[in-house]
């Protein structure tokens, strides 16, 4: 029953295969038929090998494209919160850590006012986490 059933599908392949190169003979004859007036034989015979050179290459590339699929880059940082990739940047960059901790006390030194915003704001967020 399975040996049946395999030779069954074999042959509707080679059915499939004789069918689509009987479609390309034909498309192939009929692109030739139509250049020929206006190029003649020679430039009619180039065009239809053009065609078929380009069709077996846009082939070739779908096909090795689906064998090899691109692979997607998985940066490791982005699966976790800020506050971890913080930790880590300050870890593995101490002195852009230490850039980034004179650029807050500049600020907190000449703009006392956004220093009081933000510290009431996290003051408020501990507060309505309690």
């Amino acid at each position: 029953m399975i040996l049946k059933k395999a030779v069954y599908f074999a042959v509707a392949v080679a059915a499939l295969a004789a069918a689509a190169v009987v479609c390309v003979v034909a498309l192939a004859m009929a692109l030739h038929a139509a250049v020929v007036p206006a190029l003649g034989p020679a430039w009619a015979a180039v065009v239809v090998a053009s065609a078929a050179a380009l069709l077996m290459g846009l082939l070739a590339a779908i096909m090795l494209i689906r064998a090899n699929p691109p692979k997607k880059l998985h940066v490791a940082g982005q699966d976790k919160d800020l506050t971890s990739r913080v930790f880590e940047l300050a870890r593995d960059k101490p002195w852009v850590a230490a850039g980034v901790v004179a650029a807050a006390a500049a600020v907190a030194l000449k703009n006392p006012k956004i220093t009081a915003a933000v510290v009431s704001a996290v003051m408020a967020g501990r507060a309505s986490k309690k």
